[in-house]
């Protein structure tokens, strides 16, 4: 089985390689081959939002830059996780704009999902989603936001079961963040093996 860590460090601010190598530990030790982009040493620009990978160029971006790879990387991996330092709530902008890239992975077409109107899906299978956020120091309502955001993106990104954890970096556990890779992955094996 295949994970891929999107590792959205930022230039500055939070160092999260100590939690990259924790998790892709975990992984291996549940039998993931384990891929990470760190995404600020890669060429991704931002969305233009001109909708050709769903018209023109179906399920391809017309950008011709790494957001082409990592766009299928992720569409053929088991697990997906995001490693990302919670700004605002929200994703830092390495993470967040290599997202944005994402959209030819869905459909341009529309259904109906507990009530609500998304995208279908392009492909027949997408991956498992664990969001861990890095936080400087305990923000409940950051956190909340952060949570919320990602179980919003795991329905557009059609992942059968998707985890989030806010950890902050003042008081960090490691034990608590391997335990959660470690529950989380072991799930996500038991459900690809079906």
């Amino acid at each position: 089985m295949r994970a891929l860590i999107l590792n959205g460090e930022e230039l500055d601010g939070i160092t999260l390689e100590q939690f990259s190598k924790t998790i892709s530990k975990e992984l291996q030790a549940n039998d993931f081959e384990v891929e990470e982009i760190l995404l600020k040493e890669k060429e991704i620009a931002d969305c233009l939002g001109c909708f050709d990978c769903w018209v023109k160029t179906p399920g391809i971006c017309i950008i011709d830059d790494y957001g082409r790879e990592a766009a299928a990387r992720l569409i053929n991996s088991d697990l997906l996780v995001f490693l990302t330092p919670v700004v605002f709530g929200s994703y830092s902008y390495q993470l967040k704009k290599a997202l944005d890239r994402m959209i030819p992975l869905i459909s341009p077409y529309f259904k109906k999902v507990k009530g609500e109107i998304h995208h279908k899906k392009r492909y027949p299978k997408y991956p498992f989603l664990l969001a861990i956020g890095i936080i400087e120091e305990t923000n409940e309502q950051a956190s909340k936001i952060f949570k919320n955001l990602v179980e919003r993106n795991s329905i557009n990104f059609h992942s059968p079961h998707f985890q989030t954890e806010v950890f902050a970096e003042t008081d960090l556990d490691y034990q608590e963040l391997k335990d959660t890779v470690n529950q989380f992955s072991k799930k996500a094996g038991e459900k690809n093996d079906n």
